[in-house]
């Protein structure tokens, strides 16, 4: 099952705390001097937020897509291995067939029959054995398919999770009131947008 990242309770904290500051400057009737940090911080939050539910939904397609490529591949080694275990079951009877011709009296009927089965079992096995080959490929295929989405999934989760730090850091910035802390803020964001394009890009 896909994991879940919550990435909305920081942000409607940081909102409500930039109302109230808002509302706070108002009363106060200070227009042109009003501290834009609330403003700015429920922006902020905002748009970490919106990029954080894209980044969370990324996340758990990509893992269900990895799903769905083991799964192929299980489903593929398993016929596969059917299709050796078949191959395998005509080669034991071309062997059977080729020593009773082995021990058959030379142009008796008995040692036509077994050359002419000796024959069908060989024309037998040939599309069997594509077969499988065909689908161990198929297999390989899917398992290089999966690993690259599961490794796209732990972008994409490592990039939400930052996003998610960022946003717990614009409700601190907001609540202590400290710029350094907006610069970090900003910081951790662009490290959570540029995992997510490495994700993007799986890299």
């Amino acid at each position: 099952m896909p994991e879940e990242y919550e990435v909305h309770g920081p942000h409607d904290h940081a909102v409500e705390h930039a109302a109230h500051g808002h509302s706070g400057h108002s009363a106060h009737g200070s227009g042109p001097s009003a501290d834009p940090l609330p403003g700015r911080i429920a922006v902020m939050t905002a748009v970490l937020a919106t990029v954080g539910a894209i980044l969370s939904y990324q996340s758990g397609t990509t893992e269900n897509l990895a799903l769905y490529y083991k799964n192929e591949a299980a489903i593929r080694k398993t016929e596969a291995a059917n299709q050796w275990a078949y191959y395998q079951a005509k080669g034991e009877k071309q062997n059977l067939a080729e020593l009773g011709a082995a021990l058959a009296p030379a142009d008796s009927p008995a040692r036509a029959k077994f050359e002419a089965d000796v024959k069908k079992y060989r024309d037998q096995k040939e599309p069997i054995r594509t077969q499988a080959e065909a689908l161990e490929k198929e297999v390989e295929r899917n398992d290089a398919a999966a690993e690259t989405q599961l490794h796209r999934h732990h972008r994409w989760a490592q990039a939400t999770t930052l996003i998610q730090i960022s946003i717990a850091l614009a409700a601190i910035t907001l609540l202590t009131r400290r710029n350094w802390l907006q610069g970090v803020t900003i910081a951790v964001a662009i490290a959570g947008i540029a995992t997510g394009v490495a994700a993007g890009l799986a890299l």
